[in-house]
């Protein structure tokens, strides 16, 4: 959830060994095809929209002693009856794998296909049946190596990440005329090379010693947005207690964020493409958005008083101010896990992007859900030891400038039986970097957003079964002029298999409102029948 230097080839041991039951050997995999009918109704203007669906998809999971992957992934294709729903193609899924090379040696990866809001201040839709406005398909992609190996009584990691994230342009993002522009994002790839070494205490010193350093790289196409940062620490470990350890850390970094300037038409506006995108003066000087170079340090507290419960707090300085951040993880058994963290990281919106969903669990529950966005907000895991994540930080909109991200998110999963639910709460703070003397600039400007989500299903039958998923969020974009927006709603599935073929039903409420806009209801239903090969 945050940049960070610490240990990673305790993270690699960790992404080795997984969840409780990786030793159990599981593999499946389930291609299917779906048709659907679905209707919308707009209970303020009572306006009803119908189209079809046919959509084709894979579930699949591995769990082996040297492999954890699992695949969601499904594509749609809604068929208009009337031209009053447009045609769209439509992709969802989420993929997570670590696997065992050799000894010591790891690859991981993760992928993820969705839709997302776009522009903080337009339309906030949840349920994502018929004509949604401020909705971009997002994909977004990495992989990498990771090293764990030891030198007498010295743990050696080392990492490498490679990812792209790529965003296509929203249509009408509800969006007031005359409201400033602002820059969308379009694609950006990015580079994380990390090394550590250290020892644990009472091996050769009575405190554990860890070195680190990294390098991160991220260029985003639009504007030629750049991304340097570079970072090197100390950090020791105190035992105080059997239980307590107390923590510090000191080091050095440098980042420095630039891009360039968009042309402008000659009454001074950026010019735009067929997209919306800012054209990119390319003979413009690089202009720098952020830069710190200098002393890092910090201090905190470990408290773990059992295998299944772990406490991290730490206070600090960093980015020219203080920082905080901490975790807190609890598994009071093997059917339920709860995780909290804090965090406080300069970011872009591709390397947070693919950070959080390297943060989400290599094993985690599939969820249906006709109407929801699928994979961007929690997912929640399916071992109380990876209790899952969320990515509605991330996705309370799509930024092109960088920013300093801030905030605090909490998951708890649990299965039992024939039940399984979760929930997810967070509050999300962002910071902007841009260059001004450019006209309109959000540089300065700070946009928070709450949100919580929730979801339960349960098997009724061997056959049959019901889920429920229930989400808020109130987003507040900072800029001048523009109103905070306030979005919940809920669906509801019933299905019913008979062998390969299967039956669903689904309901779904959402309601919007925003100060001067008239609040809007709608409702969605769909009927839809899904073959599993």
């Amino acid at each position: 959830m945050t940049r960070t230097l610490i240990i990673a080839g305790g993270v690699a041991a960790t992404l080795i060994a997984g969840p409780a039951f990786a030793g159990d050997r599981h593999k499946a995999i389930t291609p299917y095809i779906e048709i659907g009918q679905v209707a919308t109704f707009d209970f303020n203007g009572s306006d009803v929209l119908t189209y079809s669906t046919v959509a084709a998809g894979v579930d699949a999971t591995v769990q082996t002693r040297r492999a954890q992957v699992q695949v969601s992934y499904r594509y749609e294709r809604r068929i208009s009856w009337d031209k009053k729903v447009g045609d769209d193609d439509i992709h969802s899924g989420l993929a997570r794998a670590a696997v065992k090379v050799v000894p010591g040696l790891s690859v991981e990866g993760g992928a993820l296909a969705t839709r997302a809001r776009s522009d903080i201040r337009g339309a906030a839709p949840g349920v994502l049946a018929g004509n949604v406005d401020n909705i971009s398909q997002i994909y977004s992609a990495y992989v990498g190596p990771t090293l764990s190996t030891h030198a007498g009584p010295a743990s050696i990691g080392a990492s490498y990440r490679f990812g792209y994230t790529k965003v296509e342009a929203p249509k009408a993002t509800g969006v007031a005329p005359g409201a400033p522009r602002l820059d969308r994002f379009d694609n950006s790839h990015s580079q994380i090379a990390q090394a550590t070494i250290g020892v644990k205490a009472g091996t050769v010193l009575p405190v554990g010693v860890t070195a680190s350093a990294a390098w991160e790289r991220d260029d985003a196409s639009q504007l030629d947005q750049r991304y340097d940062g570079k970072y090197a620490r100390g950090d020791v470990v105190l035992p105080v207690a059997p239980t307590i350890a107390l923590t510090g850390g000191v080091g050095y970094e440098k980042i420095e964020v630039s891009q360039r300037d968009a042309k402008l038409d000659i009454a001074g506006n950026p010019v735009t493409d067929a997209r919306g995108r800012f054209v990119t003066d390319a003979a413009s000087p690089r202009r720098i958005a952020y830069q710190t170079d200098g002393l890092i340090y910090d201090a905190g507290v470990i408290w773990r008083p059992s295998p299944r419960t772990t406490l991290q707090a730490r206070v600090g300085r960093r980015y020219g101010g203080m920082t905080y951040t901490g975790s807190f993880s609890y598994a009071p058994s093997h059917s339920v896990g709860m995780q909290i963290g804090v965090y406080d990281s300069v970011e872009t919106f591709g390397h947070q992007l693919e950070n959080g969903i390297a943060n989400l669990p290599t094993s985690f529950i599939e969820q249906r859900d006709a109407f929801g966005q699928q994979f961007s907000g929690c997912t929640y895991g399916a071992s109380s030891s990876a209790p899952g994540g969320c990515l509605n930080g991330v996705f309370q909109s799509i930024s092109t400038a960088a920013y300093r991200a801030r905030g605090v998110d909490g998951v708890i999963s649990a299965h039992r039986g024939p039940l399984s639910f979760g929930v997810g709460a967070g509050y999300a703070n962002r910071r902007f970097y841009a260059p001004g003397g450019t006209g309109f600039t959000v540089n300065g400007t700070s946009d928070q957003s709450f949100y919580v989500d929730g979801f339960m299903n349960a098997a009724l039958t061997r056959r049959s079964g019901v889920s429920a998923n229930v989400f808020g969020n109130y987003y507040d974009s900072g800029i001048a002029g523009a109103k905070p927006v306030t979005s919940v709603g809920a669906t509801g599935l019933y299905y019913l298999n008979f062998g390969r073929l299967g039956t669903s039903a689904s309901l779904g409420v959402y309601s919007f409102s925003q100060e001067g806009v008239s609040d809007q209801v709608s409702g969605q239903a769909q009927l839809g029948m899904r073959y599993q090969f």
